[in-house]
């Protein structure tokens, strides 16, 4: 395991060596996640890519740090981890909150980023009164109280089946992050907006989403697309909000198809 002190906070992070000239892809998880979501969809991409993974602030290993928190202060650690091992010009990737993380790196530091791969995310998720509410809950009940209804937006009725025992695992990583952190991600999640911010984005990007999303439906995140000028939009059939998770394999295609065509100019095939 690798950590490092970035921001008076500890940061727990993966590096996924490649060979010099290859270019480097880094992933910014969920809300209530911590990197292992990723797990099947980098098996696909080691040694074509460097690959960095870590736990934002307040899951996985990481510190909590002081809450609440803003989107900035995520995009911040994520600018000094990029910074801390010399990384330059990379491809982000960030899945739901983590797509937000992307989106403000590129607003504050766009030396650190070359294109960006926004999955499950949008320009703004949610209302205040429906963070709020989630907030109150967790703080008061715990975050056992709202994992049936976080699994549903999560995952389609496939892979919520009783028997299925990555489901339970799933739930298992859920409940087990820490409840401050969970709510000041919440909290930052509640005060981000990036409407504006979104148009003036000019880096290749696409934005990705399962065709059966309940946090992020597909129509949010074509409505963020068609705010970023020339964005790519792709639907991952039979997937939930954690597409990484259930059809790996096409988003590892999908991924692979827009950084080719990112970086090279190559078009995917039909």
């Amino acid at each position: 395991m690798q950590f490092a002190r970035i921001n008076d906070v500890t940061i727990h992070y993966q590096i996924i060596g490649a060979a010099g000239d290859k270019s480097v892809l880094v992933f910014a998880n969920s809300l209530g996640t911590d990197f292992r979501i990723w797990r099947d969809v980098i098996v696909r991409l080691a040694g074509d890519f460097a690959i960095v993974l870590y736990d934002k602030r307040g899951h996985g290993l990481s510190d909590i740090g002081q809450v609440p928190y803003a989107i900035e202060d995520h995009a911040t650690d994520l600018a000094g981890l990029l910074d801390l091992l010399n990384v330059k010009n990379a491809i982000i990737c960030g899945l739901s909150v983590g797509g937000l993380i992307a989106q403000s790196l590129y607003q504050r530091r766009p030396d650190l980023v070359r294109a960006l791969i926004l999955c499950d995310t949008a320009h703004k998720i949610g209302t205040a009164d429906s963070w709020n509410a989630r907030i109150a809950q967790v703080e008061a009940h715990g975050i056992e109280s709202i994992v049936d209804a976080v699994m549903e937006r999560w995952f389609t009725p496939a892979f919520r089946r009783p028997e299925n025992t990555a489901f339970a695992g799933y739930s298992n990583m859920l409940t087990r992050q820490p409840v401050a952190g969970y709510a000041a991600t919440c909290a930052a999640l509640r005060d981000a907006d990036f409407t504006e911010a979104a148009k003036k984005i000019a880096v290749p990007t696409i934005c990705i989403v399962g065709d059966q999303d309940g946090s992020t439906p597909p129509e949010l995140v074509l409505s963020t697309a068609k705010l970023i000028p020339n964005a790519r939009y792709e639907v991952i059939k039979d997937a939930g909000h954690i597409p990484c998770v259930e059809q790996p394999e096409a988003l590892t295609a999908v991924i692979r198809a827009f950084i080719d065509f990112a970086l090279h100019g190559e078009k995917p095939h039909e």
